[in-house]
């Protein structure tokens, strides 16, 4: 499973799994048990900067045949659920309507129901996550010095739609007015007026 670009609120929902100390969960994270071959999927996806729907984590733990089982889906879903509830797992928001919800550990050290202290990353797993998750997040943060660019447009944009509005004046300020000036003149204006909206709400 190959991770795209991670948004801002991936970043910080992996930033804050990463750095948190021993969590309370309210459900038992026994070996062997559902809830912790579950968590302990999610804790692998999480360890490649990737956030795992159900599909993906049956497809993970129990191949892809079972993923086409609604029943088994379902009964999935209703036990990621009470982990929501448990304090274990959060539910990222949907990038699209359609897709499936999206999953993240609260953290990757537990303290269960039973009082058990259970671990789904040892620190060096959590040290060279933090190390890729920052050299990741600082790459897809250098292309901003676009800024002076964007401002440079913008004071461009500015001035061709004063200059556009100006020749109309001057345009109507002649004994006889010209139609392709005019024409002309409110086009580009009209152009650049689009365009620096757009640039604007971009900003």
């Amino acid at each position: 499973m190959s991770q795209r670009k991670l948004t801002p609120s991936e970043a910080r929902f992996l930033q804050e799994a990463l750095s948190a100390n021993y969590v309370n969960g309210n459900i038992r994270l026994r070996e062997g048990e559902y809830q912790y071959e579950l968590a302990k999927a999610i804790a692998s996806s999480q360890l490649e900067l990737y956030f795992p729907d159900v599909k993906d984590l049956i497809r993970r733990l129990y191949g892809e045949e079972k993923t086409n089982d609604i029943q088994f889906v379902r009964k999935i879903q209703t036990i990621l659920k009470k982990m929501e509830k448990s304090n274990v797992v959060k539910i990222l928001p949907k990038r699209k309507p359609w897709e499936l919800q999206r999953y993240t550990l609260s953290s990757f050290r537990f303290r269960d129901s039973d009082k058990n202290l259970v671990i789904f990353a040892t620190d060096d797993q959590v040290k060279q996550t933090k190390i890729v998750l920052n050299h990741t997040v600082s790459q897809h943060q250098l292309p901003t010095p676009k800024l002076g660019n964007a401002r440079a447009r913008i004071y461009i944009l500015v001035f061709m739609i004063i200059a556009s509005y100006m020749a109309i004046i001057w345009d109507f300020m002649q004994s006889v007015v010209s139609a392709v000036i005019f024409v002309s003149a409110f086009s580009v204006a009209v152009a650049c007026s689009i365009v620096l909206g757009k640039t604007l709400s971009r900003e």
